[in-house]
């Protein structure tokens, strides 16, 4: 906030920030007047917190700058850098107010002196590419068996070893002819597009191995140079390209024409391979063999299919022919008069047992066997009809037992009749006076009604 302090007239004599409110003001002006700038500096006091945010210095020999890498900007980082290593940044320039120190916020980081090499490398590669350098059109085939292959490299290097083993494991019928050359440094370049130059000239190989172990961007950097490119488009034999690791790719990768990943791959592109070869031998000499006894076993048939037609052409073939068709003749009919005779008989006996079994006698058999059965079926019906019967005469009985008023009267009770002998079921059916019959069951007693006893008559 403004502090002023004011004449007694009321003019304002001077105006008094706050110390944050001038460090927002410096934090504008630099936004505004500063753009995003590129930085190259040594790391120094690298510090990396649990936060995952990089916090370092970025000096030379006459000024040092603190800056901030945020982790979402760093994790883009490789490789990742250390104490001391020369780097390239990209950022904003800003004001931390809470230390009152300048610092830069890094949005990008790349190794010094790689980035700028990239650039090149990229540039000569768009130009040669437009150029047509790179055309698939001139790349030349490589010989399928080369009978001497040419290799250019260091001589004290790893990639002489590892060519040389793989040639003496695949084709050690080929003779390799070594043209030493630096690989790496100030010299490396001419050298390398000399010994492009020379080596056919000298000597007659079939095709020419530019190869080297790996290394960073700026040892492999001869193999990016312009001159070396032109010179293996330009060489007058087929030119395989294995420099540096897989990962590794050069510009006389692109002008080659075939490139390898390694220096072994380069030998192996190089050259076929006598296992191969010889597993190939194996199996034409296993077809062969096979062929030949597809061949010779179908001789053998068609001698024995002619032998055959000269056998059935031979008189006494045809006569045996003719009694062996006698001979089966004969059999045909014994065997048919068998079974003529066979049926004849089964017919015969087939009648025999019908007429058997259509004779009185049987027929009589059968009728008092039934008789004799229908006799037992009637006795058990008249015996289940007499249990019946029984049965129903028992549950009358008992029921007539149940409903005989004599039944009732032996149990001690009795009927009581009026003068005309009608059952007396009811007081309202009596009066004082009237004379009653009293039925027990050994007699019966006559007995006069004393009193009304019906309730509605009272």
């Amino acid at each position: 906030m403004d502090l002023a302090d004011r004449s007694p007239t009321g003019a304002p004599l001077r105006t008094v920030y706050s110390v944050s409110e001038l460090s927002e003001l410096l934090r504008q002006l630099l936004d505004a007047n500063l753009p995003r700038l590129w930085v190259q500096g040594e790391l120094s006091n690298f510090s990396r917190p649990a936060s995952g945010h990089w916090y370092f210095t970025l000096k030379d020999s006459g000024a040092q700058l603190r800056c901030a890498m945020f982790r979402g900007a760093n994790r883009l980082v490789l490789p990742k850098p250390k104490e001391g290593d020369e780097v390239l940044i990209r950022g904003q320039i800003g004001l931390y107010a809470a230390r009152g120190d300048l610092q830069m916020i890094v949005e990008h980081m790349e190794p010094a002196g790689t980035g700028a090499l990239l650039r090149e490398f990229e540039a000569l590669k768009r130009r040669l590419a437009d150029e047509g350098l790179f055309d698939a059109g001139l790349k030349r085939p490589i010989p399928t068996v080369p009978r001497r292959i040419g290799l250019i490299t260091s001589a004290s290097g790893a990639a002489v070893h590892d060519v040389l083993s793989t040639l003496q494991r695949r084709f050690p019928l080929a003779e390799l002819v070594l043209y030493p050359v630096a690989v790496q440094g100030a010299a490396a370049a001419p050298a390398i597009v000399k010994a492009l130059q020379q080596l056919p000239r000298r000597v007659a190989v079939d095709v020419v191995l530019l190869v080297r172990g790996g290394g960073s961007l700026e040892d492999l950097w001869s193999f990016n140079e312009e001159a070396v490119a032109r010179a293996v488009r330009a060489c007058a034999v087929p030119v395989i390209c294995g420099v540096g690791h897989e990962i590794d790719t050069t510009i006389a990768d692109f002008a080659a024409d075939l490139r390898a990943p390694t220096p072994t791959a380069a030998a192996e592109l190089a050259t076929p391979s006598v296992a191969d070869w010889l597993s190939r031998v194996q199996q034409a000499q296993t077809a062969l063999s096979q062929r030949h006894s597809v061949l010779r076993r179908a001789a053998g048939e068609r001698l024995e299919a002619l032998r055959a037609r000269l056998d059935r052409a031979h008189p006494q073939r045809r006569l045996q022919q003719n009694e062996q068709r006698l001979d089966e003749l004969e059999a045909r009919l014994i065997a048919a008069f068998t079974r003529r005779r066979a049926r004849a008989t089964e017919r015969l006996g087939n009648a025999s047992a019908r007429l058997r079994a259509a004779t009185p006698q049987r027929r009589l058999r059968l009728a008092l066997r039934e008789l004799e059965s229908l006799q037992l079926a009637l006795h058990g019906a008249q015996q289940r009809n007499l249990a019946q019967a029984e049965q129903r005469r028992a549950r009358a009985e008992a029921l007539l037992l149940a409903v005989n008023p004599k039944a009732v009267l032996e149990r001690g009770y009795a009927i009581l009749s009026n003068a005309q002998g009608q059952v007396v079921r009811s007081v309202r059916a009596v009066r004082a006076g009237d004379v009653l019959r009293l039925s027990l069951v050994d007699g019966q007693l006559g007995v006069r009604v004393d009193s009304d006893t019906d309730p509605s008559r009272s």
